[in-house]
């Protein structure tokens, strides 16, 4: 017996394509649909609504259909309190929990609606005693948390961009590498300073790569000049930093005319060594052991940094958290005020990052790969736009605009 359900659809619906991915989504599920109680804004910054009556074959089908428009901001009519359980284990959710998105969200406690405080997806939503919400990740929940269960009384903002209100529109097209990068790079310059003058903070989630193209130093300049507030990265990016500002080398190869001396894999080994010894990054450019770099600017300017690890690192660096469940609580703990994130020849620490940030970030992710710079938002991360080139030239052009 087929089941009905209406669903409501708010803000920038017709411009963003909001309306039509919603539309989408119900004629995949082979289900269908009936439109009333339409309004379209008249105004390039007016708001416009819809209401959906969605019909599938079944409840099954339905409740799934229903959970996945949520996603894209399609929110149920019904108006009722969230529904809670508490947690009887530490780290361990209720049955049903509510998996959170990393858009703005809202949740209906004692018939009003209150803001989740931190969007951030792949958590639980806990109410607290205060009647505040905020999401939780799953191994922070403490036995006995009020943890939202089932759909109702939540509803999500859909991430719109209204027609002319962003300088970025351009690049809200499919990733493509047919876009002139210097226009590029000046827009995301012009984002930078304009979150710096309100205020904002600017993350930079870096890969080695960013070291092995020569754009090291161009990072370092944006850092002393206090463009970049905090960074993100991996034991690679630090190492080959520290390896080519003391050997001049990055994974063995000279950075000037590019060729490998005898012995020269071994270099990034000997200054982990030599950072080991000293027992932390900030110890070794105390005593002069480091003298230059994106790691040496951090720490003379006190802009914090989180190195996560992985299995394959050598050493690794004293200051890599080993633990990645420590490595992710640490970038939360550096992510307030941060208003703009640049993802840097970075796949894993992107996608990482991504999964901390609230849509509302605005997130460039440079790749040359065109594959790396669409998996942000294949995964959840919506607000990523993609820029497809040599992340070294980005780099320098954008300390040139920047520094």
């Amino acid at each position: 017996m087929s089941a009905s359900e209406v669903v409501e659809v708010e803000g920038h619906i017709i411009d963003s394509l909001i309306l039509a991915k919603v539309l989408d989504v119900i004629v995949d599920a082979g289900a269908d649909y009936r439109m009333f109680d339409v309004q379209i804004g008249h105004t390039n910054t007016d708001a416009s609504r819809a209401r959906i009556e969605v019909t599938a074959a079944d409840d099954g089908t339905l409740a799934a259909l229903v959970a996945e428009l949520q996603i894209h901001g399609a929110n149920r009519v019904a108006q009722v309190d969230a529904a809670t359980a508490p947690a009887e284990v530490d780290g361990v959710l209720p049955a049903g929990f509510y998996a959170t998105t990393n858009l703005p969200t809202q949740v209906r406690v004692g018939g009003h609606w209150v803001d989740v405080d931190n969007p951030e997806m792949d958590c639980s939503l806990v109410v607290l005693p205060d009647g505040r919400a905020r999401t939780v990740p799953m191994h922070r929940v403490r036995a006995g948390d009020p943890v939202v269960v089932g759909r109702d009384g939540v509803r999500v903002q859909p991430l719109d961009r209204p027609r002319g209100a962003s300088p970025f529109e351009f690049m809200s097209s499919d990733v493509s590498s047919e876009k002139p990068k210097e226009q590029l790079v000046a827009r995301v310059a012009e984002r930078i300073r304009a979150a710096k003058a309100a205020g904002g903070r600017v993350l930079v989630v870096c890969g080695p790569a960013v070291i092995h193209t020569g754009a090291g130093p161009a990072v370092a300049d944006l850092v002393r000049a206090g463009v970049i507030d905090v960074l993100f990265a991996g034991n690679g990016f630090a190492t080959h930093d520290i390896e080519s500002n003391v050997l001049g080398t990055s994974l063995g190869v000279p950075l000037g005319d590019g060729q490998p001396p005898e012995g020269g894999h071994s270099n990034h080994l000997r200054v982990i060594n030599e950072v080991r010894r000293r027992g932390s990054i900030a110890a070794a450019v105390a005593d002069g052991y480091i003298t230059g770099g994106v790691m040496f600017e951090c720490v003379g300017h006190q802009v914090p940094f989180v190195l996560g690890g992985s299995v394959r690192d050598d050493g690794p660096l004293p200051d890599v958290f080993t633990d990645v469940v420590a490595a992710a609580d640490a970038m939360r703990a550096e992510l307030p005020g941060v208003t703009v994130a640049l993802m840097l020849a970075s796949t894993l620490h992107a996608i990482a990052t991504g999964n901390v940030l609230p849509a509302g970030v605005e997130t460039y992710c440079v790749d040359i790969n065109q594959a790396v710079v669409t998996k942000l938002a294949d995964r959840g991360s919506h607000q990523a736009l993609g820029i497809v080139t040599d992340v070294g030239l980005f780099l320098h052009m954008l300390a040139q605009h920047l520094v």
